[in-house]
């Protein structure tokens, strides 16, 4: 029997701290960015970089490139994923502020739960899940309504319909990837999509014009930092604790800081971006939460299927358990 490994409790404390409230932060880092630098250019700029710096880094140490077929995959999810999600992500930001930002972006488990049970049929709907939904999209019109008066100015409609169409974006990328050959290390399959994804942003940047009006000289040295806060914390420290936790925690363990994240996001944009913390936010942000943490602990409920009768047994949609949790690492 082999004796068990030890692992010092710092390093998984901080490992933790790091994806909390790194991942919570690139939330503010984001807006402060997009106040000078074009939105898709921005995020065009942190991926490529953070996803040569991956790519390069798994190369070097004797991983092999993605296949023809595998690079296929990857593109797919890089456009899914760094264009329609984390694109319109940057984008909203010129308009919605960084914390209610990462409070939509927490609705994917609620997007996902419903592909799962109107689309996929590998989830059926409970009490308990209909529930969670309803909860969930209550706390998103909580943020956006203009009747209700709950003091704060609502969002931005056209900044909240971009995140939700993120959000969804991500949901589908998410199903596709349990589907789709990608490269076996996750490291790479990752890197692989961000430097894809950055160049998917590149060429969207160009398609909207974004670059004629980019002046680096006239780029003020705060966003710079924040730029290089989001690629190197952001998406290479951060990224790298996770595959860490992943490979020495539980999955479910791992997966709380798509619930501490928005917590985080908030908090950061009230004490160091000056935004509001009305009660607007703090009841839609708390009804976001409830719903995600619902819909994450429910157990997933096949829905029957009949045995077939040429002797073949009984067949079952697959579902991934403990996996509608999945937001994204910012």
């Amino acid at each position: 029997m082999e004796a068990a490994i030890h692992r010092p409790a710092w390093k998984t404390l901080l490992a933790f701290a790091i994806i909390y409230f790194v991942w919570g932060s690139t939330f503010l880092a984001i807006r402060v960015g997009v106040r000078e630098v074009p939105p898709f250019l921005l995020a065009a700029m942190r991926f490529l970089v953070a996803g040569l710096v991956l790519y390069g880094w798994m190369i070097a140490h004797g991983e092999p490139s993605p296949t023809r077929r595998q690079w296929t995959s990857v593109s797919l999810l890089a456009i899914l994923i760094f264009v329609f999600d984390y694109g319109l992500l940057f984008w909203a930001e010129q308009r919605v502020p960084s914390g209610i930002a990462a409070v939509m972006m927490a609705t994917i488990p609620v997007f996902m739960a419903l592909s799962e049970i109107l689309i996929l049929r590998t989830q059926r709907l409970t009490v308990r899940l209909a529930l969670a939904l309803l909860i969930g999209m209550g706390g998103v019109g909580m943020l956006m309504s203009r009747s209700l008066n709950l003091g704060g100015a609502p969002i931005d409609r056209a900044g909240a319909a971009a995140l939700i169409v993120a959000s969804m974006s991500w949901s589908v990328s998410s199903a596709l990837t349990r589907k789709l050959p990608l490269p076996p290390s996750k490291v790479m399959s990752s890197g692989a999509q961000m430097l894809a994804g950055g160049v998917f942003l590149a060429i969207t940047a160009a398609a909207l014009g974004e670059f004629r009006n980019f002046r680096p000289g006239t780029i003020s040295r705060g966003v710079w930092l924040a730029l290089l806060y989001l690629i190197v914390a952001g998406s290479i420290i951060a990224f790298t604790a996770y595959v860490w936790l992943i490979h020495h925690e539980s999955p479910t363990k791992v997966g709380t800081y798509a619930y501490v994240n928005p917590v985080v996001a908030v908090l950061v944009g009230y004490f160091l971006g000056g935004e509001a913390l009305g009660l607007r936010t703090i009841l839609g942000t708390t009804f976001v939460l409830i719903s995600v943490v619902a819909i994450a602990t429910t157990r997933a409920k096949k829905p029957a299927v009949r045995p077939r009768r040429d002797g073949g047994g009984e067949q079952h949609a697959t579902a991934r358990a403990g996996k509608t949790n999945d937001a994204p690492s910012i």
